[in-house]
């Protein structure tokens, strides 16, 4: 793709600059004409792979619509707290004309799969026109860098505004009115849609917030704390350390630690890792499509209770039987440094990325 590619976290990385008046004009409740810079045209669309939800769209077909490109992968968490808000944009305002299109760029292996984007997109409830861009065709046509990214394309084609990361949702919402007011919808309303996302599409705890994303593949890696390192792409028995410190993982069993997953080759493999945040979340898969791999969390050793996340019971008993982001731990609070383990009952399981919320 050239370069690494980022998933944006909390607020905006990037905005286009926008003065004071007219932020202010923005949020005036009718539509008035607001100066949006210009930072290009809508690339080519030609490079997508395959179309889910919709036949092919050209960016010369799309003139005339204001559209609301969506860059995301599927196991992104800070794009899955962004979806509560592009889905209700999208239902809000598609009889005023606007086109939400969800650009598909994968970052793990498995999220190449188009068939994963399919599930995904079916069990999220995307009903928007979404370009599978697994050559990074149209990320490259916007010199994007960046997941979650949205750009926010006038009724000429052009590109007026992006916004890079989680947040400002009032103001990407203001932006969709006034294009869409700007292009000659009528009776647009001006209030703001109401959304309250929930289980991995809720919004973060970012006070409590300590822990960061943390990939267990050799690629890119961190903080491993397991006695003698990693043996890159080799097959060897791990022990846990001792103990941890904030923010260190460590594996125990028999693994290998590939360039993105570390997979499991005998039941009993652990995971841990000592974190700091409300929410704990693990990119998962099974090895083998179709099969099912059990699991149990303890957090502090002990089944989490209350603080089990969606995906696993009060016990912490789950079951991966697809490849993405499972919700392990969400702490009813308070929120201290607590230690996290996984214990897989079955071997055959694919581990990728720790993302915290």
């Amino acid at each position: 793709m050239g370069g690494r590619a980022v998933r944006a976290t909390r607020g905006p990385i990037d905005v286009n600059p926008m003065s004071e008046e007219d932020e202010r004009t923005m949020r005036r409740m009718t539509p008035a004409a607001v100066h949006f810079p210009t930072e290009g045209a809508l690339p080519s669309l030609d490079g997508a792979t395959e179309w889910l939800n919709s036949p092919p769209l050209t960016a010369a077909g799309l003139r005339g619509i204001v559209v609301l490109v969506d860059i995301w992968t599927y196991t992104c968490i800070n794009w899955l707290r962004t979806l509560p808000y592009v889905r209700a944009w999208a239902e809000k305002y598609q009889d005023h004309g606007l086109v939400v299109l969800g650009v598909h760029d994968p970052e793990f292996i498995f999220e190449h799969d188009v068939d994963n984007v399919h599930w995904a997109a079916r069990a999220m409830g995307i009903a928007y026109p979404i370009a599978v861009d697994n050559r990074y065709a149209i990320w490259r046509g916007l010199n994007n860098h960046y997941w979650p990214a949205l750009y926010f394309v006038d009724a000429q084609g052009r590109i007026r505004q992006h916004h890079f990361g989680e947040g400002a949702y009032e103001r990407s919402e203001r932006i969709i009115q006034q294009l869409l007011s700007d292009a000659g919808a009528a009776d647009v309303d001006r209030e703001l849609v109401s959304v309250e996302g929930s289980g991995v599409e809720a919004t973060a705890d970012w006070d409590s917030l300590e822990s960061p994303e943390t990939y267990l593949g050799y690629e890119r890696t961190e903080r491993f704390a397991t006695p003698g390192g990693i043996a890159e792409g080799m097959r060897r028995v791990y022990a846990a350390p001792a103990q941890l410190r904030l923010n260190e993982w460590s594996l125990a069993g028999d693994w290998t630690v590939e360039q993105q997953p570390a997979m499991l080759h005998e039941a009993g493999g652990r995971i841990a890792y000592r974190f700091h945040a409300r929410d704990l979340h693990l990119v998962l898969g099974p090895a083998v499509r179709g099969s099912a791999v059990r699991f149990r969390v303890l957090l502090d050793g002990r089944a989490p209770g209350d603080a089990h996340g969606s995906d696993v019971d009060a016990e912490g008993n789950g079951t991966v039987t697809e490849q993405r982001l499972y919700q392990l731990i969400r702490q009813p609070g308070p929120i201290a440094d607590r230690q996290f383990e996984i214990v897989f009952v079955d071997a055959g399981v694919e581990a990728f990325a720790f993302t915290f919320g």
